[in-house]
């Protein structure tokens, strides 16, 4: 909707603080999101208050109001310091999300700061985007190996027929080893990195702490690369902004983690999940090479990010049946807006390749992933599904996909496993998986080992050796199912 530009609430227009709110992360809404959503939508139109963690908050429910607030950013500011309630003092102490948000990072900026900022992301990220530049090549080739290495793993645990956890056991494994080797990061930063990350966005009690510790490690990083650039990420985004320090480069690259581990594993996760379900449109556009297809219809099904980063108001504007009043908080709902725009016509929408490019999985506006990183992004997703069934002659859930136990809070919703019963292609199996593919497409080295990597102080080669894989694998699943 249109903001006038010096509109103001009407005396009688509800404020968010005075509205009886029902709390969102209910039971009910771990079970059935999209039915809690429903009845928001019914019950207030596209605009609902809801209590998030004990904080009032404007949730946005359909389409065209979720665009309107993610595209209109000089009405809908990033910056946490347009929140009225946090500047007058009204949230609890230990809220556990403000952790997050008081790191003041590229995705809470605004203007021509936040221009900048995603400047110098884009600049990072350019050599890692292009396939045929050294660094891509090189990325999409590791990528591809450390699938190979991950899923050979697996054979040589479970055999050629077996049951797996394709979350534990690939996907997430997977995205830590690339972020790894992309970032440059000595090996002893890995996997409580990814817990850490989890906890931020899960919004427990150990949400501030588990950030202050991913920050830190972040931050260790930055130094480290400084001292020893090599070719990664870290060290491009000092060359790209070398007035950068390295608590600031930490904070970047804290964010980037967050993106290329949790969001980016939700949307392998679900691509599989809706390849694994049986979606027979989805199995065709899977066998017909259009992975790209694939991965769009699983994001409109199930975005990575089901209720993306909180707005502020600038100003009062009308939105939905509500007025908003200036710095109150928005959260527009991906998952939301995604049920909204399926439900509009229904098959012929969802259908169609166009409707599917339509999710909010990357964003939208000014704040959306830089193009870059959405290439990055959909290379990881498109290598790490097609890898896989590139190995399995067969796969099948092992439970009905309405009992998958679901990881469901204030920002994503993904998956906490994917039990499969798996066999492998004899093909995959005689070829002993990454050897073959491996000297097919020539990996050398890796990412991270050409400036000032001689002489091995411990750098990204996680995958250097069974031995090393086996422990990942092994601390992965103790966190993952004992140490959360």
């Amino acid at each position: 909707m249109e903001a006038h530009p010096f509109a103001t609430a009407p005396v009688d227009s509800p404020a968010l603080e005075s509205l009886p709110v029902e709390p969102l992360l209910t039971s009910e809404f771990d079970a059935d999101p999209g039915g809690v959503y429903a009845r928001l939508r019914r019950t207030y139109g596209p605009v609902a208050p809801v209590g998030l963690l004990g904080v009032p908050v404007w949730l946005v429910l359909d389409y065209r109001e979720v665009l309107e607030v993610l595209r209109n950013e000089s009405v809908w500011r990033r910056d946490v310091r347009y929140w009225r309630a946090r500047a007058q003092g009204m949230l609890p102490p230990d809220w556990p999300l403000l952790a997050g948000y008081e790191v003041r990072q590229t995705m809470f900026m605004d203007d021509e700061e936040h221009l900048a900022a995603r400047h110098t992301h884009h600049s990072a990220l350019r050599p890692f985007q292009d396939g045929h530049t050294p660094q891509g090549w090189e990325l999409r080739a590791t990528v591809a190996r450390y699938a190979d290495e991950l899923i050979g793993m697996l054979a040589a645990e479970s055999g050629t027929v077996g049951f797996a956890d394709l979350g534990a056991q690939y996907t997430r494994p997977l995205l830590l080893m690339v972020t790894t080797k992309l970032f440059g990061c000595p090996v002893e930063l890995g996997d409580e990195l990814v817990m850490d990350l989890w906890r931020m966005l899960d919004g427990g009690p150990d949400a501030g702490p588990a950030t202050g510790r991913a920050l830190a490690a972040m931050t260790r990083l930055a130094a480290h690369r400084r001292a020893r650039p090599g070719d990664d990420l870290t060290s491009y985004m000092l060359l790209a902004d070398p007035e950068l320090s390295d608590e600031q480069l930490g904070r970047e690259l804290f964010m980037n983690a967050v993106y290329l581990n949790d969001i980016t594993g939700n949307m392998v996760l679900n691509t599989l999940l809706e390849v694994l379900r049986g979606n027979a449109t989805v199995r065709r556009s899977l066998s017909a090479g259009q992975l790209g297809e694939t991965v769009n219809r699983a994001a409109l099904v199930n975005p990575p990010v089901a209720n993306m980063c909180f707005r502020f108001a600038a100003r009062d504007v009308a939105l939905g049946n509500f007025w908003i009043r200036g710095g109150d908080i928005v959260s527009p709902s991906a998952a939301a807006a995604h049920g909204d725009l399926m439900a509009i016509g229904t098959s012929h929408l969802v259908g169609s390749t166009v409707s599917t490019r339509a999710h909010l999985g990357w964003g939208a506006g000014a704040h959306q992933c830089p193009s870059a990183a959405r290439e990055l992004g959909g290379m990881i997703v498109s290598t790490a599904v097609g890898r896989i069934f590139d190995h399995l002659e067969k796969a099948e859930l092992t439970l009905p996909a309405d009992q998958l136990p679901w990881r469901s809070g204030p920002v994503v919703r993904g998956l906490r496993l994917l039990p499969v019963r798996y066999e492998l292609s004899v093909r995959g199996a005689g070829q002993g998986f990454g050897a073959v593919d491996v000297a097919d497409v020539g990996v050398g080295v890796g990412v991270g080992s050409r400036r000032g990597d001689a002489g091995g102080v411990g750098e990204a080669g996680v995958s250097g050796g069974d031995g090393q894989l086996k422990g990942l694998l092994g601390a992965l699943r103790r966190l993952m199912f004992g140490g959360r």
